[in-house]
């Protein structure tokens, strides 16, 4: 049975509650009408049925307060076969001003068989419920003639200036010649002598002024009774020749004792205007918990009457629920590898590949890098490669194999991060006629959107590398830091992956990131490949060229090779080296290459700190020239916190230099701490103390260089493009049998 298990049962209660849901709005858009002025057809009956030679009676109840299982269930019935002429309530007849609770109230008030008359009260004004009131009902103060009596409505808000009901009052009443005048005002004017349960000083009429001025009013038109509610608990009181009731039993927060309980009042008017009145209580024995399902009851009751955003918004949560049940109970899910793919028949054929990026060559980054040797590793293995880039100033005049896109955006110092047009039509028509088997995006945004886009047009798998960790990049990005750092580049990065049909990371603790902010498409971990026999292949002469060139004696060498911005963690490195000078007699020079917006600024902390024979920032160097200026060095230094793997520590191991690094994700599985090189955390001292090792020690220093090659020497580039032909080859195999199935059923 499908009730054994809980969550199918759930799911198909939650499917019960949308249908019952939908249902019953349906049916109370089509068969309920909508209200409004419902006081003028309550007068209208209520002078039909009375003259003023007909005795008269009347309930007045307070603090209805959309009780069902009270008013509706009990007092109602009582009022419908007790021959009174109609029903008054002294304020407080909804929880709330919302729609709902007015819409629940007509439709308690629609039991009733004789008219009705509503007190605009405190929980009529709440929520802006004032021109809800005036709109189903009509005026917040007015009066009418029933029989020989005189009802007066008041307004105790503050919506109306009490002065001008004053005024209104005083007129209405010199002209007068009704035998009883009754007033109905929510705010008590008097405190009742009886303690009022929770009662606060806005629970009475104020302010002051407007108390005293109604009181005199009452004493000046001798004013027979005054009702008010507002508090639980039935009270009179006497003052002069008027007396002062208040009524709060019709619902709401009742104690059921001698003070607080469920009551009416009814009150007897003859002709000649003799006023009686009975207290009809109510023995309500109700349980607790029988108030609690009043209470839940009324909640869903008060559903139905929502209006139409609300009531589409909580049919929404009950299918996102619905939806949510079915995915889990119904959908299988295998979270392990599909052991059984067979990636065979894509292994051995000529794959076509389309990459877009929105960085690549000449622009010198770590991105296009890794591009560009993944397309020369491809291409070796005969592979097709369509490489869609954005278009720059210096590019090759002739590239076989590349779509350069012009700019709509070109930002940097240099104008080296390119916006590229993504709406020319030449791109996909390009792509189109390349009928790629796989597409290879490199960017979770821009091109790489425009990527994804033409996958799904081409019935193609998308293929997704995780280069960079966009939360350290919120500096260039035109949002509050925090909001871009903490939640957008983390969102971004799980909503593109899992549009992808595979993603690629170059580490395993940068796949642990992705599973943690919930990617769940099949992940490879792949590191970026680099070329280890062009390290190997730089002579003696060349390095000594190059040391000559740059003017070095016989100090040592430190190497960075980085993008000069500020996620790459400079400043720190300067610092560090600033304190290194001080703490060490060896002479050495640190060679920082890369270019970057923040070159000037960098250069002129140099010179502040008197650092200018010690740190050259040596500019961009051409990647064909790289590998000598690793050679030069005796040690990498490293502190950005930025990378996803760090090709750039890679490639200077397979140059013989062991490395010093901050630690972060995309260093801690290359740098094997004490065997090829040091990680630290980002503490200058710390940091600081493993490069003085490595200067001073020369014995540790050589070991660790050559445990740094023969770890670099797994990482090749044909290495690396193989593994990657064989991810696409798995994914097309995976595509390949969801197809199937899918055409199977």
């Amino acid at each position: 049975m499908i009730f054994r298990n809980p969550l199918k049962l759930l799911f198909y209660l939650c499917l019960l509650i949308v249908i019952l849901l939908v249902g019953y709005k349906a049916y109370l858009n089509f068969f309920m009408k909508n209200f409004a002025g419902v006081h003028n057809e309550q007068v209208e009956q209520i002078h039909r049925d009375i003259s003023a030679s007909d005795p008269l009676s009347f309930a007045v109840v307070g603090n209805i307060n959309n009780s069902v299982g009270i008013f509706e269930e009990r007092i109602i019935p009582e009022l419908n076969a007790s021959g009174m002429d109609f029903l008054v309530s002294a304020g407080n007849a909804v929880s709330g001003g919302g729609e709902d609770k007015y819409r629940a109230l007509y439709g308690s008030l629609s039991h009733l068989h004789i008219p009705y008359l509503l007190t605009f009260g405190a929980h009529e004004y709440e929520d802006f419920g004032s021109f809800r009131f005036y709109d189903h009902f009509g005026p917040h103060f007015f009066s009418i003639q029933a029989g020989s009596s005189r009802l007066i409505f008041l307004d105790s808000t503050g919506k109306t200036p009490w002065q001008w009901q004053i005024r209104w009052l005083d007129d209405l009443l010199s002209q007068d010649t009704s035998k009883a005048r009754i007033l109905f005002i929510g705010h008590p004017p008097l405190k009742p002598a009886e303690d009022a349960l929770f009662d606060q000083p806005e629970d009475y009429l104020a302010p002051p002024e407007f108390r005293s001025a109604l009181l005199d009013t009452v004493k000046k038109h001798k004013i027979d009774l005054v009702f008010s509610s507002n508090l639980s608990l039935y009270s009179e009181k006497q003052l002069g020749d008027t007396l002062f009731i208040t009524t709060g039993g019709a619902g709401g927060l009742i104690l059921n004792n001698d003070t607080s309980f469920y009551h009416y009042v009814r009150v007897n008017i003859s002709p000649e205007g003799e006023i009686s009145h009975t207290l009809q209580r109510l023995e309500v024995g109700q349980h607790p918990v029988l108030k609690r399902l009043e209470s839940l009851w009324f909640f869903f009751y008060s559903l139905f009457y929502t209006g139409y955003v609300n009531f589409l918004l909580i049919v929404a949560i009950f299918a996102a629920i619905t939806i949510k049940l079915y995915a889990i109970i119904f959908v299988g899910k295998d979270y392990y590898p599909d052991y059984n793919l067979d990636p065979t028949p894509w292994l051995e054929k000529s794959l076509r590949v389309a990459m877009f990026t929105n960085n690549y060559l000449p622009f010198i980054g770590g991105v296009p890098i890794s591009i560009a040797r993944l397309q020369h590793g491809l291409e070796h293995l005969g592979d097709k490669l369509l490489v869609v880039a954005p278009r720059y100033k210096d590019q090759p005049e002739v590239e076989e194999h590349v779509l350069r896109v012009p700019s709509l955006l070109a930002m940097g110092e240099k104008r080296e991060f390119r916006l590229a047009n993504i709406f020319l039509a030449r791109i996909r028509k390009r792509v189109r006629a390349f009928h790629p088997d796989i597409i290879h995006l490199h960017h979770p945004f821009w091109l790489g959107s425009l990527g994804l886009f033409m996958a799904r047009r081409l019935k193609v798998p998308a293929i997704y590398t995780y280069h960079t960790r966009l939360e350290h990049y919120a500096h260039f990005v035109p949002l509050p830091g925090l909001i871009f750092r903490n939640l957008i580049s983390h969102a971004l990065i799980k909503r593109f992956a899992n549009k992808c049909d595979g993603v690629i990371v170059p580490t395993y603790s940068t796949e642990e990131y992705l599973r943690m902010i919930g990617v769940m498409t099949p992940t490879f971990v792949q590191p970026t490949g680099i070329e280890y026999e062009r390290f190997q292949a730089v002579t003696d002469d060349e390095i000594a060229q190059l040391r000559k060139t740059l003017k070095l004696k016989d100090e040592a060498v430190f190497i960075s090779v980085s993008r000069l911005s500020n996620e790459k963690n400079i400043d720190f490195m300067i610092e560090a080296i600033s304190a290194l000078r001080q703490e060490t007699s060896k002479p050495f020079h640190f060679l920082m290459i890369g270019e970057g917006h923040q070159k000037d600024r960098l250069q002129g902390k140099i010179r502040e700190l008197g650092l200018e024979t010690h740190i050259t920032l040596a500019g961009a160097v051409p990647p064909e020239d790289i590998a000598v200026w690793y050679r030069l060095g005796d040690a990498f230094l490293f502190a950005s916190k930025s990378e996803t793997q760090g090709m750039v520590i890679l490639e200077a191991m397979a140059a013989g230099l062991p490395v010093v690094a901050v630690r972060s994700s995309g260093i801690d599985d290359v740098v094997r701490h004490g065997f090829n090189g040091f990680k630290t955390p980002e503490r200058q001292d710390q940091w600081c103390a493993q490069v003085k090792r490595l200067l001073e020690d020369d014995e540790l220093r050589n070991t660790l260089s050559a445990q740094a090659l023969a770890f670099a020497k797994d990482f090749s580039v044909e290495q690396f493009a193989t593994d990657v032909h064989e991810i696409y080859a798995t994914t097309l195999a995976l595509r390949d049998k969801k197809l199937k199935k899918r055409r199977a059923t």
